[in-house]
């Protein structure tokens, strides 16, 4: 794995960069194509540092919040991730990873109500959940952790290629007035606090 990029970035982006390199003496235009595809595929899969702060539950995801609702007592705070957003998916808080659930389904657009019915990996950590959820294009989603590992806030999870959704279960002592973001807001995987812990 190069640092600084996900183990799908060469995966993805040598083989159009090989081509496009052989191609363009040939065929300009399509081989300079190929060339910034096998680029901009690299770039999507870049992997940059975090500082997460001292406290508080921290965005699964960079992106835009496109979910904030309640579900049976608990609050539900959803990521959307952009084709322009690092991909990499962050545990919101320290924790134990109980379970990791593959859930197959559908592949509506990331962003859509719809999406709730995506194929999703579930990872359980007991007071909290993150659903990395699978966009209309995004098939692939890659999961760093399984049962029994103990993370930090901040700790890599995973992450989706090619566009996806991101999403955090809040245990129930959290309540809306905790919560420090609204829809439609930007959020920095591991850094943007998204609700405080009353805990703390």
């Amino acid at each position: 794995m190069v640092r600084g990029l996900t183990p799908g970035a060469l995966r993805y982006g040598l083989p159009p960069l090989l081509a496009g390199v052989v191609l363009t003496p040939v065929s300009g235009p399509i081989g300079l194509g190929l060339v910034a595809l096998g680029l901009a595929a690299v770039l999507f899969h870049r992997d940059p540092q975090r500082e997460p702060p001292e406290s508080g539950f921290v965005a699964p995801a960079d992106g835009s919040v496109s979910v904030v609702r309640e579900e049976e007592g608990r609050i539900r705070v959803g990521v959307f991730m952009n084709v322009t957003d690092v991909h990499v998916n962050r545990a919101p808080a320290a924790g134990t990873v109980e379970s990791v659930t593959h859930r197959p389904g559908a592949n509506k657009p990331a962003f859509s109500k719809d999406s709730d019915r995506n194929e999703r990996v579930d990872v359980d950590c007991g007071e909290y959940e993150v659903s990395l959820i699978a966009g209309w294009f995004a098939r692939r989603i890659h999961p760093y952790v399984e049962g029994g590992d103990d993370l930090d806030r901040g700790d890599k999870l995973g992450h989706i290629s090619f566009g996806s959704r991101a999403d955090v279960l809040l245990p129930e002592r959290v309540e809306h007035a905790d919560l420090r973001v609204n829809e439609g807001e930007d959020v920095t995987a591991g850094e943007t606090v998204v609700a405080v812990d009353p805990d703390e």
